[in-house]
């Protein structure tokens, strides 16, 4: 009877456990995809914003140039290694785009022009906050995958600890002065 009670307890725990891991699992799938949504958004908003800017500076060709490339590197992005590089290029891209609209008075006026900045910013902020909300969900379950007991279980169902959505690469080139040449 003993033997029997310790084995339920063991199986009990054991669903539990993995039942748990999963939930983590999905949880952090669920995170992603909110920010491959915000990311998506951004993307959409990138051409709208460079046709504008286009009719105030044409002659800005390689700027618009380098956008669209760093813009198609990133929709094409697969791992999240290769996302986060090319996110950081993609952000120091745009950057150089509102460095030229600064140069241009009438352009800063332009209402389609603040109304693409303004979605831009927040979409830039949802972005962040998908991130930390992503790599909240990661962290929990990479903390459960390597703690004892739950490693016994991730063990026992191949489960892994997940990585975190990095933007230090983007974080530090927006601490770089933008280089604009006229």
């Amino acid at each position: 009877m003993i033997t029997f009670a310790i084995i339920a307890i063991i199986l009990v725990w054991g669903v539990v456990s993995y039942n748990g891991l999963i939930r983590t699992i999905n949880r952090a799938k669920e995170a992603w995809s909110d920010i491959d949504v915000q990311l998506k958004r951004r993307y959409d908003l990138i051409p709208n914003l460079i046709n504008t800017v286009k009719g105030y500076a044409t002659h800005e060709s390689s700027v618009f140039e380098n956008v669209t490339k760093a813009r198609a590197a990133a929709m094409g992005a697969t791992s999240l290694n290769d996302k986060s590089q090319t996110e950081a290029t993609l952000a120091g891209a745009l950057k150089s785009v509102f460095a030229i609209a600064e140069a241009y008075p009438e352009l800063k006026a332009n209402e389609n022009f603040m109304s693409l900045q303004t979605e831009l910013a927040d979409t830039e902020d949802k972005i962040q906050a998908a991130r930390r909300f992503y790599n909240a969900n990661v962290r929990d379950l990479n903390t459960s995958v390597q703690v004892f007991p739950g490693n016994i279980i991730a063990g026992m169902f191949h489960i892994t600890a997940m990585e975190f959505f990095q933007l230090d690469a983007t974080e530090q080139a927006a601490k770089q002065p933008v280089q604009v040449k006229f």
